[in-house]
């Protein structure tokens, strides 16, 4: 069963037989989208994330949360350093690329920081991140990391929702 429209809504209880169900339940909730970038022993590395939240200004904080089914969990799981970048509707193909492949770094402007983390160029904002604590979640890990350097610039931002790419403008 999936929701066909706002007049009708669906209720149910999650569990393990309507998964689908609850995860377009989840997407309901607009965000943004992040590339989190950290430097590996198989070179630069990057994941699509729209689970990225700030936390605290003092001390300065943000959150994300990488998927422990996912085949880049390995370079994230343990990484001291590394970069969140959130991107803007021009970067959607950035998303896309990621999303396919964890070394999409080939057409992309970037450079590594003094710790080996790839800084992707033109971002609405970046947050150089040293990892302050992780905690477990369920199938993902929730990793709190400690913004260090940040960097930011006007423009629209990409965000998902019900798993599609859109755009939002402010007015």
């Amino acid at each position: 069963m999936t929701m066909q429209t706002a007049n009708h809504p669906v209720t149910f209880e999650p569990d393990s037989e309507n998964t689908r169900l609850l995860r377009d339940a989840f997407g309901r909730f607009a965000t943004g989208v992040t590339i989190v970038t950290t430097g590996s022993e198989d070179g630069p590395v990057g994941i699509t994330a729209n689970s990225f939240s700030s936390v605290s200004l003092e001390p300065p904080l943000v959150l994300w949360m990488p998927d422990k089914g996912s085949r880049r969990f390995q370079y994230f799981e343990a990484a001291e350093h590394y970069a969140i970048h959130v991107l803007s509707h021009e970067q959607a193909e950035i998303c896309s690329g990621f999303a396919r492949n964890a070394q999409a770094f080939d057409q992309l402007t970037y450079r590594t920081d003094a710790n080996g983390v790839p800084l992707i160029e033109n971002c609405l904002a970046r947050f150089e991140c040293r990892r302050h604590a992780a905690y477990e979640g369920g199938d993902h890990l929730i990793v709190l990391g400690e913004v260090v350097q940040a960097e930011m610039r006007s423009g629209d931002a990409l965000t998902f929702f019900a798993g599609k790419l859109g755009q939002i403008t402010p007015q």
